[in-house]
């Protein structure tokens, strides 16, 4: 019988965020490969159970093994199968969607975050044009999401954005989703552009870690743009990565969730590793599972009381779900 993924089991995995695979299970381009935020430049696989879906990176040393078992790929833990199912292939990043980093750069020095660090490239429109015309071409695809760096400027990354949504509303009759760092008129311009949903993302909610670990941005403008982008997205459209591991308490994370929740805005709470680009900058503690489930029960009761559902999001994070416990999907 099969082993489905628990939302007890994903918490459990999620805690650990990594797995040895054997190699015999990987295709000719098996991996993920982050090019945004604090996982960038790891290689990860996804891994779908049921209803349930999770990323986790590749790592020889991981606790957790994945092998071929009956024509499944079972999860094992100790000497314990923990989950079967099968692997997903990402079309650009994940699973269904083609989520693709236009600046794989940032001026902005956040702590946790490696992409300052690795100052990759730029995508122009032609490389974008071509990553989700390949992805369109399986079939497989439900959304385009948009994210990126801030190579110069949030005004001139902004501008970009807006040039490719419109772009690619034009040839395609997708969702698109965008994440960026705000600028005074950037909800009201990519929601003209075409875009359906937003994601500013506050990082932390503690304003003494934001100041230590943000050093260069703002969360007051962060909160006031997430309240504006509500206006022109509406209910359901609007979200923020909230990163969980940066030595918050629960306590600060519950006050921050019913702040977000109270502008209609959905967090995203995301368990963070340290990268080793970053291991000596901040200290870094990845969450328990039960820490997990704990505060992803918290959230959704929050979600529950303003009438918003993640389910009804169609792009970016909360469509895929990999690397969170998402309420009313996982919980």
């Amino acid at each position: 019988m099969d082993t489905e993924l628990s939302a007890t089991v994903k918490a459990d995995l999620l805690s650990i965020g990594s797995i040895r695979i054997d190699p015999a299970l990987l295709p000719v381009q098996p991996t993920s490969l982050a090019t945004a935020g604090p996982g960038a430049g790891g290689s990860s696989i996804f891994f779908r159970s049921g209803e349930r879906r999770i990323r986790l990176t590749i790592n020889e040393l991981s606790p957790l093994r994945a092998v071929a078992k009956d024509g499944k790929v079972v999860l094992i833990k100790g000497d314990n199968v923990i989950a079967r199912g099968m692997l997903e292939h990402p079309l650009c990043h994940c699973p269904e969607q083609a989520y693709i980093t236009l600046s794989e750069k940032c001026v902005y020095d956040c702590q946790f975050c490696p992409v300052p660090k690795m100052q990759g490239g730029i995508k122009d429109s032609k490389k974008v044009h071509r990553m989700v015309a390949e992805a369109y071409a399986t079939g497989e695809l439900k959304a385009i999401s948009l994210t990126s760096g801030v190579a110069v400027s949030p005004e001139k990354e902004v501008q970009r954005m807006v040039d490719v949504v419109k772009q690619l509303k034009r040839e395609y009759d997708l969702p698109v989703g965008v994440s960026v760092y705000p600028t005074k008129h950037s909800s009201e311009r990519l929601y003209a552009a075409g875009a359906c949903e937003i994601k500013y993302n506050v990082e932390t909610m503690n304003p003494e870690i934001f100041r230590r670990v943000c050093p260069d941005l703002s969360l007051q403008t962060v909160l006031d743009s997430l309240e504006n982008a509500v206006d022109y997205f509406g209910r359901n459209r609007v979200s923020s990565n909230f990163i969980i591991g940066l030595g918050e308490s629960d306590e600060t994370v519950r006050k921050g969730l019913k702040q977000l929740t109270d502008r209609c805005v959905i967090p995203i709470l995301r368990p963070i590793s340290p990268h080793p680009l970053r291991k000596d900058a901040i200290s870094i503690h990845r969450p328990s599972a039960d820490r997990l489930l704990k505060l992803g029960g918290m959230l959704k009761e929050m979600l529950d009381c303003q009438s918003l559902c993640a389910e009804k999001s169609q792009t970016m994070c909360l469509l895929c779900t990999g690397c969170d416990l998402t309420p009313h999907r996982d919980l």
